[in-house]
């Protein structure tokens, strides 16, 4: 029997997260640390990725261990923050052995946030080591907090018929002192519903009252005509483990936790999301990599639904909470 554990993506030992949160400009950064290295995967899909040293994850390449992973607001001006984790990690000597320098590894992936709040305001290196300096191995935040902190669901009426959504986190044991977890910053184009009965939870509201529009429906309606007029969306996380990996069986491990979003968002993985799941793993636990990958999908889903339910309404855009 499965149990879950309350604490998210910390319960995999071996992992620290930090968030730096601007509450004002509605944006952020969350950082995974993993001082101690830990072998890593990366699945991208959608059409609309913003990410940083993701080549280097895939199997054939040197590198087998990363030292972070950084998720961002901001689009493509957060992955700026990225520096501010490899400066964290420098200073404690912690990287990759290239002789002359220890080398800090730090995947990074953003979300575009910039039509939430202030499009001025961007996750930048100082936001990234702050939030290495934040990072603990204790019960991580969700809500309106870091890279989650100007994300919404629903965009295809406009970013002020979408409803704010969050970061989220879930993890659970497997037996045998095998932990999976993850944590994910949803900011999807779609809608986000329940896995479990396909209820909307979050997504785009009607031109004139609260009322859910449904993203599919309103995409039907629209035959013949041009789909895209905000392009605002993507999904990033983390989904770790445990478990003993291979670099190989990592990019498996983020393949399959990519059902995670197919489950908790509809539609996924569309032209204009940039949907980016890491893999970790950062322990010796025996355990197939099959268990591993779905057991991270159903966190992954779980991480989404948790992402909106502890969302707050900002910047003009009611929560789940608000419309209950």
């Amino acid at each position: 029997m499965t149990k879950s554990i309350p604490n998210g993506l910390t319960d995999v030992p071996g992992l620290q997260v930090g968030h730096t949160t601007d509450l004002v400009g509605l944006t952020g950064c969350t950082v995974v640390l993993c001082e101690e290295g830990a072998v890593a995967g990366v699945d991208q899909r959608g059409g609309a990725p913003g990410t940083r040293e993701t080549d280097l994850l895939r199997p054939m390449h040197l590198v087998q261990k990363v030292h972070a992973v950084l998720l961002a607001g901001g689009s493509a001006f957060g992955l700026a923050a990225a520096e501010g984790v490899v400066r964290y990690l420098e200073e404690r000597g912690v990287g990759f052995d290239a002789r002359v320098a220890k080398v800090p590894i730090v995947p990074a992936a953003i979300l575009f946030d910039l039509d939430l709040g202030d499009p001025q305001a961007r996750p930048d290196a100082a936001m990234g080591y702050a939030a290495c300096q934040a990072a603990g191995d204790g019960p991580v935040a969700e809500g309106n907090v870091g890279a989650g902190t100007g994300a919404t669901a629903g965009k295809i009426l406009g970013p002020r018929r979408a409803m704010k959504s969050g970061l989220g986190t879930a993890a659970v044991y497997l037996g045998g002192g095998l932990v999976v977890g993850a944590l994910v910053a949803a900011n999807p184009f779609g809608d986000v519903v329940d896995p479990q009965t396909g209820e909307i939870l979050a997504g785009a509201r009607k031109l004139r009252s609260d009322a859910l529009a449904g993203t599919l429906a309103v995409m039907r309606r629209m035959i013949g005509k041009a789909i895209l007029k905000f392009a605002s969306s993507t999904v990033i996380g983390v989904v770790a483990t445990n478990g003993r990996l291979t670099k190989e069986e990592a990019n498996k491990v983020a393949q399959m936790a990519q059902d995670g979003i197919a489950r908790a968002v509809r539609p996924a993985h569309t032209l204009f999301d940039g949907d980016t799941l890491f893999a970790l793993s950062t322990g010796n636990k025996r355990a197939d990599v099959n268990l591993i990958g779905a057991y991270g999908a159903e966190m992954v889903a779980q991480a989404v639904v948790r992402a909106v339910k502890a969302a707050e309404g900002a910047g003009g855009v009611p929560a789940w909470r608000d419309l209950r």
